[in-house]
């Protein structure tokens, strides 16, 4: 796997364009939770679904907050925005807000859920 580019740490990362990964595909059902259908491809994953009977394909299922964060990535808003849109509707249940959110940030970007528009 490649090496993942640090981030600037002069530049803010409030400002960062958060962006979907489109090899992942995202599922809604009808109450509106989505989920995240991850392909394990590749030849250590081949291996591990021969003998070890792991699946074709990883579904990750998101808590309310992290389902309604990856519906605000959409290519446009920025991490500040995102975090605005919380704020707007979670009010103090999402507190401490920004050190969440950014946490919740690298951690979908750790997984290749996301990336930021610089880094591709």
């Amino acid at each position: 796997m490649a090496k993942k580019k640090k981030l600037k740490v002069s530049e803010n990362y409030l400002d960062y364009i958060p962006k979907l990964i489109p090899e992942n595909k995202l599922e809604t059902d009808e109450d509106g939770q989505i989920t995240i259908l991850v392909e394990n491809k590749g030849f250590f994953n081949g291996i591990a679904q021969k003998f070890f009977k792991m699946p074709r394909t990883t579904t990750v299922h998101l808590d309310k907050l992290g389902n309604f964060v990856i519906g605000q990535i959409d290519g446009v808003h920025t991490v500040n925005d995102i975090a605005e849109a919380v704020k707007s509707e979670f009010g103090e249940a999402a507190e401490p807000l920004y050190n969440r959110l950014v946490t919740y940030m690298e951690t979908l970007r750790n997984n290749n859920f996301i990336y930021f528009d610089e880094e591709k």
